[in-house]
């Protein structure tokens, strides 16, 4: 996937309709709390819309976008503004996978990670690494694609018989739409088990309407995640698969995404690196 997605630099932000769209909620929650961090990471930054947006509601802290597509990083240079630049409040960029971060533990008051972590096939070891790097009472948010995702697919897939052809003992091709996201609840089971307290979790779907089939499997292309969201398929059982997409009733092809939104906070530790448990007094 690094391949496709950074082959999709120059195509990324015509396409990303929803990232956008998600970013702005994320940005509302944060309404919600009182931070002043004074280091900030955009986590899978793509083309930098999120930590623009972290620039702006937090002008006096130290901003870091980081992905592991070097040509995005590239293109969050580009967009910086020459006088942010020349007083050297543009982003630092960090060309790193988030499972292994370059990162001093306890660096970071606020991680942001918008449509990211759901493509790892396993984000409890990204989540337990995001815990390291955030300092005590930092909070982690982010949103990730939930299970009803692309769910009209599905149900056409289902329909028509387009799926998985097996012979013994091995897969010839995937299904279509086949990439299984996990749900709110074992997104926050996993937050736990990095160490966070009390996650905030909800959830909601958002539904976007194409023109033409192929339209939709363009934008996936231009964002350079159709082969991870959908699998690869003949084109011919992909016209059996499209030509049973229903429509609505203006003619268009309706798509949903299920966005799983994610507050989480750093707590106190426990125990100590060597094993022994921290024991707080209070005079009273």
């Amino acid at each position: 996937m690094r391949s496709s997605f950074s082959g999709a630099a120059q195509t990324y932000d015509t396409a990303a309709v929803l990232a956008r769209e998600v970013g702005a909620r994320m940005a509302a929650r944060l309404d919600l709390v009182k931070i002043t961090p004074q280091r900030v990471a955009d986590i899978g930054c793509a083309t930098g819309d999120g930590i623009r947006k972290l620039q702006q509601r937090y002008p006096k802290a130290l901003p870091l976008a980081l992905d592991y597509a070097l040509p995005m990083l590239q293109a969050v240079r580009r967009a910086s503004p020459r006088l942010q630049r020349l007083a050297r409040r543009e982003p630092r960029l960090v060309n790193a996978d988030v499972r292994q971060l370059p990162l001093a533990s306890n660096s970071l008051g606020l991680v942001w990670s918008n449509l990211m972590l759901h493509w790892l096939e396993d984000p409890l070891p990204a989540l337990r690494e995001l815990h390291r790097v955030l300092e005590v009472n930092g909070l982690l948010s982010f949103a990730t694609l939930g299970p009803d995702t692309v769910k009209e697919l599905r149900e056409a897939a289902q329909k028509v018989g387009v799926g998985e052809i097996c012979m013994p003992g091995k897969a010839l091709r995937a299904p279509a739409a086949a990439r299984r996201f996990l749900d709110m609840h074992d997104l926050g089971d996993m937050l736990v088990a990095a160490g966070f307290g009390d996650p905030v979790m909800d959830m909601e779907r958002i539904t976007l309407t194409y023109s033409t089939p192929r339209a939709f499997l363009a934008d996936q292309r231009h964002l350079g995640v159709r082969d991870a969201l959908l699998g690869q398929l003949p084109w011919r059982d992909w016209r059996r698969l499209l030509n049973a997409w229903p429509q609505d009733v203006d003619g268009r092809f309706p798509t949903t995404f299920e966005i799983v939104y994610a507050h989480a906070w750093k707590p106190e530790p426990r125990q100590i690196a060597d094993g022994r448990a921290v024991v707080q007094f209070r005079s009273r």
